[in-house]
């Protein structure tokens, strides 16, 4: 079983940072690649960063140089850092855990979180 619940989210400034986490109340987190997704108004739910769990990790082209995603297995927890962020990075992030790895679509992932709301101003 994974319950996953997200954090951090908010409004920032363009060029301004945020850290996201993602909290499993499971027992098999260590085993599972965990990966985050997000969403804007009226768009597709869109790939952003993947790591599987031994560390192996893959961005969006979109997010490449800006995000990092990491993951403490410890604290059952994973982690997206978004820096420079910009106005079209707005949308809400949602944090997954999927069984197998690579998992850059979303149909392969299993359990999922509510999202938290990031939004970009100008």
């Amino acid at each position: 079983q994974v319950q996953l619940v997200e954090s951090g989210g908010g409004l920032v400034q363009a060029g301004d940072s945020l850290r996201l986490s993602c909290a499993d109340s499971g027992r098999t987190f260590s085993r599972y690649t965990m990966g985050w997704f997000r969403q804007a108004p009226g768009k597709e739910r869109e790939f952003v960063a993947v790591i599987g769990w031994k560390g192996s990790t893959d961005y969006a082209d979109s997010v490449k140089g800006r995000f990092t995603i990491s993951r403490d297995n410890a604290k059952k927890t994973v982690y997206l850092q978004l820096n420079s962020l910009k106005p079209e990075d707005t949308a809400v992030y949602y944090c997954a855990a999927a069984e197998v790895y690579p998992a850059v679509l979303d149909a392969v992932y299993t359990f999922w979180g509510q999202g938290t709301q990031v939004t970009v101003s100008s």
